[in-house]
């Protein structure tokens, strides 16, 4: 197999044979041009930057010379460099601007083109020198012997004085290419532990979980207009039916007509609970209104099991507390359907930029993901947010299950299940206890 990097290729008895000593010479070479280069345009952009407008622009270059280094690693390293960088959730320059100064790759970049301005071109340089500008001294030193034929002096340090001598110069000039290899390769294992970490996704892989996101915030706002529309539309034409048969049913007189009324009626009102269930389960309204707080305080009120609920949460971005909110309840109707559990209890909090909640009960244990519990879908749709869902559950009890979904900073103000006494289903926080 070919080698694939200057530490493989040294290890193989044909290296001067071979491309990559002048791999090497070619990666060494623009390292230093493009090294000379960054350290005037760092000057110049830091001044301008500093003076005018912050740090932000000079920040942000660091990307620009990441991806020019990434593209020369091509030249010693045949591995592909990925992209380590995400792809911005929305269009515009605002947001692509706010991602990457986000990014710890964006800092890596940063502090990369730091080192190439000030210590690596000067070293590229010094090691082109030796490694290369060396050996084609050497390779002139039989000519000029033949030439002169009494004397030469190598670089001004050594001198030849006999053709033994002369063409003793050609073992210096294989021996040093190997230690411009070595320099070459090690340059490189640089430029990518910083640049292009091996373990770091591509940039396809980056697309992939940018649009996954995407269709996550898509299908939320799909799930809150078919809520709206059902509440809005179906929902008060039910009401309005069952009102218009509750007062048929009584100015008919007693008979099979007000029998067949009061059917209709007891029927409607069956029609306009299920679908009132059918609305809070595509989307509860008080989620929305109120946030995952009351939301979680209102989905205890809802178990068949008394919930204890803790919920000290501000306002988070929809998705996060939509995919809180059904990961709670699935654990609810899990522990009233499975547990056998006396009592539950929730608990979440938002600190130091991670949404966590966890959901307790003392049943029997031993809950299984794999079992068809619901759960499986709700860990992918929390991994899309870049969070986790662990479950603890030894047998015997208790049963834990804990959901951390990062999340930037609070939205609006904070708004606990205590405090949420203006919406009438969340003002119990203890649930049916």
């Amino acid at each position: 197999m070919e080698p694939r990097t200057p530490w493989q290729a040294l290890a193989r008895p044909r290296l001067l044979l071979g491309p990559w000593p002048w791999r090497a010479v070619a990666y060494l070479a623009t390292g230093a041009l493009a090294g000379a280069a960054a350290g005037l345009a760092l000057l110049v952009l830091g001044v301008f930057s500093l003076v005018l407008v912050g740090l932000p622009p000079l920040l942000l270059s660091g990307p620009v010379l990441g991806a020019l280094e990434r593209f020369r690693l091509r030249l010693v390293d045949r591995d592909p460099a990925p992209d380590p960088h995400r792809v911005p959730a929305a269009p515009g320059l605002a947001a692509w601007l706010r991602l990457r100064a986000g990014e710890p790759a964006t800092w890596r970049e940063f502090a990369y083109a730091l080192l190439l301005a000030t210590v690596l071109w000067p070293f590229d340089l010094v090691v082109l020198a030796v490694g290369a500008g060396l050996p084609l001294a050497l390779m002139c030193v039989p000519v000029q012997f033949a030439a002169d034929g009494h004397e030469v002096k190598v670089v001004k340090a050594y001198l030849v004085t006999s053709w033994p001598g002369a063409l003793a110069t050609a073992v210096l000039l294989v021996a040093l290419a190997y230690p411009l290899t070595a320099a070459a390769g090690a340059r490189a294992a640089l430029a990518r532990a910083l640049l292009a970490p091996r373990d770091a996704p591509a940039g396809g892989i980056g697309e992939v979980i940018a649009s996954r996101a995407r269709l996550v915030d898509a299908f939320e706002a799909e799930r809150r207009r078919i809520e709206r529309d059902l509440h809005d539309g179906a929902q008060q034409r039910l009401v309005a039916l069952t009102m218009t048969l509750g007062l048929a049913r009584l100015d008919a007189p007693p008979g099979p007509l007000a029998d067949r009324l009061a059917k209709a009626h007891a029927e409607a009102g069956r029609v306009l609970t299920e679908l009132r269930e059918l609305i809070h389960g595509i989307h509860p309204q008080v989620l929305t209104d109120y946030g995952l707080g009351p939301a979680l305080a209102d989905a205890a009120d809802r178990s068949a099991v008394p919930v204890d609920t803790d919920a000290e949460l501000p306002r988070l971005p929809r998705a996060v507390e939509s995919a809180g909110y059904f990961a709670a309840c699935e654990a609810l109707a899990n522990v009233g359907r499975h547990s056998g559990a006396g009592r539950a209890r929730i608990t979440a909090r938002h600190a130091h930029g991670v949404l966590r909640l966890d959901v307790e009960d003392d049943g029997r244990g031993g809950a299984d993901p794999a079992r068809g519990s619901g759960l499986t879908g709700l860990a992918d749709r929390v991994a899309v947010l870049d969070g986790t869902l662990v479950i603890t559950s030894p047998p015997g009890g208790p049963t834990l299950l804990r959901v951390e979904i990062p999340c930037s900073a609070p939205i609006g103000p904070a708004r606990d299940a205590g405090s949420a006494s203006s919406s009438p289903r969340t003002a119990s926080s203890s649930g049916r206890g």
